[in-house]
């Protein structure tokens, strides 16, 4: 059913004053409309197709990925984003770490990805630890404005750290400790081993539970084995620790047991104060061989111009690759990452596609941002933060979008970080049209704000949105194809079987790019930005 949409304008300072435009409601429904499920379909089924052969950084399939989108915003109109390039080189290193390694401990020989996954950052053919003493140093946070420091009273200077995954507010679900339920950024996989790193540790080691992760073992084993792509850099990385990975929760409670430890209690100690422990007469030794490679990937960047204020850019914002190929498999080799994330690259095409429908272009420029390397540590993203093409002072916001909504039609709209910024408001005022509120983050804990590429525009000071999907189905019968659907893609989350697969009601995921669509057009029609709210922790710089 066609529905019309007004331009209703948001209350209070947000939208202070409003740019003059002959675009009419009518206009924008036009381009609203315009955003198809088949459409949508289309775009995924050949970026995640076996010929992409699962879109890795510095593969064919970047090339092909890249031709393809250049093909498609060429097509639209849109210019290059990039001064004459729709392509803004991103230096890469990987390094590939020999799978024939073991993880020896306690008179133990650990093997890798059954028991452990174990690498370097550093840009080095060989790196390991021999006999480094181990030292439990809890969640490995020093978070001084929540007044906790692991590391506080101890020299963990040439020892192996061991440490939880999260943090305490996860432990406990306290409200007042951390954020409770909600993952800060000391939970991440990445800060962890950049605080190890930082107090002169030899060796990082992160112990792996499903539930406080949000992801299986295999994820990890997946995810961390294989290809690592870093940033080439002049120091060679040689101010992280030699060897940093994770063992599985079984490995942990052994390693525990044998240094007269039970986990369970120590697990408890570390949640209720900051907390270490030696852990005996316990040493892990380990070396790892790595291969080199350096190569240039590639960001995509297409803008239209704005017709009033063509500096003043809104970035949409996607990443393009996934895992690649891994021909040590048995079996399906091809990781095509269909849900994560050839639907939110897809859903960039459909979105310009609708500004393109428009009689005139919006006011402020849009711009759209395909980033590489996001599987490998947001790398993409964080190298577009260290060398924007569009200042952060010409950035208007940033709109995400990441493994869209593949389960039907909701009456809700789950807002990752909700409450961070004056964006959720443009949200909410574009969600009424559908009938839709918006909620939080349905599972907080995961750390969701600081695990896509909006995270990135953040640390810039732009306010950036990430949402998508909602929990109350549409109906009864999209409430019963949500719970068949929601464990396929559960259990293909960075797997093989993450593919395009007929059976998947797109309707969800086109409703939420016409909320992007429509957000991305009232913030270029408003004379004042929309700003963080006092109680986040990024504000403009």
């Amino acid at each position: 059913m066609k529905r019309n949409f007004s331009l209703t304008l948001l209350a209070g300072a947000v939208l202070a004053g409003c740019a003059t435009t002959s675009i009419t409601p009518s206009d924008v429904t036009n381009g609203y409309n315009s955003i198809k499920a088949d459409e949508l379909a289309k775009h995924i089924k050949v970026l995640a197709s076996d010929e992409f052969g699962g879109r890795a950084p510095s593969s064919p399939g970047e090339k092909l990925t890249l031709d393809y989108l250049t093909t498609q915003f060429k097509a639209l109109g849109f210019e290059p984003g990039n001064g004459d390039s729709f392509l803004q080189e991103v230096p890469l290193v990987s390094l590939e770490a020999d799978s024939n390694m073991v993880l020896s401990i306690g008179g133990k020989d650990y093997q890798y990805k059954k028991d452990m996954v174990m690498g370097s950052s550093r840009i080095s053919e060989k790196e390991g630890i021999e006999n480094s003493e181990l030292v439990f140093v809890g969640y490995g946070v020093n978070a001084p404005e929540y007044n906790w420091n692991d590391y506080e009273g101890i020299d963990v200077k040439g020892k192996t750290v061991v440490m939880l995954v999260n943090d305490p507010g996860f432990a406990t679900k306290d409200p007042a400790l951390f954020t409770g339920d909600a993952m800060t950024y000391y939970g991440r996989w990445t800060y962890k081993y950049e605080e190890a790193s930082r107090q002169g540790a030899a060796g990082a080691i992160i112990i792996h539970e499903t539930a406080p992760a949000s992801y299986p073992w295999s994820v990890v084993e997946n995810s961390w084995s294989g290809e690592q792509f870093g940033f080439q850099k002049e120091n060679n990385n040689m101010d992280r620790v030699a060897v940093e990975g994770w063992v599985t929760t079984d490995v942990a409670k052994e390693l525990f047991s044998k240094a007269g430890l039970d986990f369970d209690t120590v697990k408890q100690n570390a949640a209720k104060g900051a907390y270490s422990v030696d852990m005996g007469d316990l040493t892990a030794s380990v070396n790892v061989s790595n291969t080199i490679k350096t190569s240039v990937s590639y960001n995509f960047i297409a803008t239209l111009p704005g017709s009033e204020m063509p500096d003043e850019h809104v970035i949409y914002s996607a990443h393009w690759d996934h895992l690649g190929t891994d021909t040590s498999r048995k079996g399906d080799q091809i990781y095509n990452g269909a849900h994560d994330n050839a639907t939110g690259t897809a859903g960039l095409i459909e979105v310009a596609e609708a500004f393109t429908k428009l009689p005139k272009h919006p006011s402020r420029s849009m711009t759209f941002l395909a980033v590489t390397a996001e599987e490998q540590g947001l790398l993409g993203s964080k190298y577009y933060a260290a060398n924007p093409v569009i200042a952060a002072n010409k950035t208007v916001a940033n709109i995400n979008m990441d493994s869209l909504n593949l389960l039907g039609k909701v009456k809700d709209m789950s807002v990752v970080g909700i409450g961070k910024s004056q964006m959720d408001e443009f949200l909410a005022n574009a969600a009424k049209d559908q009938g839709r509120t918006l909620s939080g983050d349905p599972k907080p804990s995961s750390g969701g704000y600081y695990r896509s590429d909006h995270f990135a525009f953040a640390n810039m000071g732009i306010p950036a949105m990430y949402a998508g999907g909602g929990t109350q189905a549409a109906d009864e019968e999209t409430a019963n194809y949500r719970k068949r659907m929601s464990l396929v893609l559960r259990g293909c989350y960075h797997q093989p079987c993450d593919r395009y697969r007929d059976e998947w009601d797109l309707s969800g995921a086109v409703q939420d790019l016409q909320l992007f669509y429509k957000v991305g057009f009232d913030i270029s029609e408003q004379k004042q930005w929309p700003t963080w709210n006092t109680n986040s922790e990024f504000q403009r710089k």
